[in-house]
């Protein structure tokens, strides 16, 4: 498989692009490299996903009712697979009840 950073750099579009668009689209090669040929992945696929490159967002929310909600789904119903706009909801509502998401948010920036 083609590393990531390669990936992006052939994105001509992205070109000079600013690290926002160059975060989200990491997402959206991230997820098309683990998606199947229609472009879904199954819950244990998702979960996995999770596990190995998010969890630093996910580390310590173990015991959170919210974050238990939510792996919880991925468990169930296990024939269901989850589509691209899914996944972004699933990283969005992790990412919120992070508490990597308050040490970034605590971090003073210097110009």
């Amino acid at each position: 498989s083609i590393p990531i950073a390669k990936q992006l750099a052939s994105i001509k579009a992205l070109g000079k692009g600013s690290d926002l668009e160059k975060a989200f689209a990491t997402v959206a090669l991230v997820y098309n490299n683990s998606a199947d040929p229609e472009g879904k992945l199954s819950k244990a696929e998702t979960k996995t996903l999770l596990q190995t490159q998010f969890g630093g967002f996910i580390r310590g929310q173990e015991n959170k009712p919210k974050y238990q909600e939510i792996i919880s789904a991925l468990d169930e119903d296990l024939e269901n697979k989850i589509d691209f706009e899914d996944f972004m909801i699933l990283l969005v509502s992790l990412t919120l009840l992070s508490d990597l998401l308050q040490e970034i948010k605590n971090v003073k920036t210097t110009k």
